[in-house]
């Protein structure tokens, strides 16, 4: 199953590479206003947002549900071929697109944290890393047109559909806990931990800037692709070397490391900001993402499964609530400040994830 869970994590977050990095030039070089970016970019996470409520409704996340959310996830990305020029069909296709990313990796991470354990889980998860790196160093050599970008992103959806429908044959049996879909019963609430939740919402926000609009503002600002591409690239290298040491770290108090790792991405946006032009800086920010992605992703998901007995919805609410929300969130947020205020677009962000800090911080009280 081992196998099986990295191949996915390869594919799935090559296929988010091609979404994160490229999508956003794609609709740039097409001819899409910032706003306009912000907002077709910004759907999948208002639906990733919704979803998780219908859980507390009876609806419930089997083999049934993940095998529909595949499907839509490869249909979304099969549409924004003949949808690429037309706005509103481009923001419907994403929004199926939305749907299916929304429903497929709750699903996987409990099944991860469940056969491998948290503190093997990041040594399978660095995998998505080497997926989502080698997309960017591959696709940035054949990106010659928009088109050729959204034929990557259909075969990397098809690849995770493959994948994802073997883990789902491989593990046929109702989950350890019957909770699932279940919140009030299981003693699911968000009102317990408020603070804990909102530090969520705000440190996915904060990456608005970064994951909608860095592609653009490196090239704004001089720097070539092939350089962005490395500089997302050196990101993931140094996310892939905490995902394989960080096992000692979950060790320690995991509520400490959600407000460290919330200080440290206020620090590294505001690197960004300060030295847009300096790629020694930007290199030095992106070598954070080992503590503002990685470490802070395992630190939350971690503090998830062993707070809550109806894990899978309290892994579909982190994703609905700080990808979801917080993704719609920044992205219109950021799209808006790149479009009327540039200059503050980085300085948005590090003052949102300073906000996560405090956030963290009381909850840890």
């Amino acid at each position: 199953m081992a196998v099986l869970i990295a191949s996915f994590y390869f594919f799935y977050f090559a296929l988010i590479g091609v979404h994160v990095i490229f999508v956003p030039k794609i609709l740039s070089m097409v001819g899409y206003l910032p706003s306009e970016i912000g907002i077709i970019l910004a759907s999948a996470p208002l639906v990733r947002f919704a979803i998780p409520f219908l859980f507390l409704k009876g609806f419930q996340l089997h083999q049934k549900t993940f095998y529909t959310a595949l499907s839509l996830m490869t249909l979304g990305a099969i549409g924004f071929y003949p949808s690429l020029d037309f706005f509103w069909p481009l923001l419907f296709v994403n929004i199926l697109f939305g749907i299916g990313i929304a429903l497929i990796l709750p699903f996987i991470e409990v099944i991860a944290l469940e056969h491998i354990g948290k503190e093997r889980y990041g040594k399978i998860r660095l995998f998505g890393s080497f997926g989502f790196i080698a997309i960017a160093l591959v696709l940035v050599k054949y990106l010659s047109s928009p088109h050729i970008g959204i034929v990557f992103l259909i075969a990397m959806a098809f690849m995770t559909l493959f994948f994802g429908s073997w883990i789902g044959h491989k593990e046929p049996h109702e989950p350890a806990t019957n909770c699932d879909g279940l919140g009030n019963e299981c003693g699911f609430s968000i009102r317990n931990h408020i603070p804990l939740w909102i530090g969520f919402f705000l440190m996915q926000v904060s990456f608005g800037p970064f994951y909608n609009f860095f592609t653009i503002y490196a090239t704004d600002h001089g720097v070539s692709m092939d350089t962005t591409v490395w500089l997302w690239s050196f990101g993931v290298i140094a996310e892939i070397i905490m995902f394989y040491f960080q096992g000692r770290l979950l060790h320690r108090n995991l509520n400490a490391l959600l407000w460290i790792t919330a200080a440290i991405t206020s620090v590294r946006w505001l690197l960004v900001s300060l030295f847009p032009n300096s790629l020694f800086v930007l290199f030095a920010s992106q070598s954070l993402h080992a503590f503002s992605f990685a470490l802070f992703h395992t630190a939350a998901i971690s503090v998830l499964f062993s707070l809550y007995k109806a894990r899978r919805l309290a892994q579909q609410f982190f994703f609905g609530l700080s990808y979801g929300l917080g993704g719609f969130v920044g992205a219109i947020g950021a799209g808006f400040v790149y479009q009327y205020a540039p200059a503050y677009l980085f300085v948005a962000g590090a003052v949102t994830a300073l906000a996560a800090t405090f956030a963290f911080r009381i909850n840890n009280r």
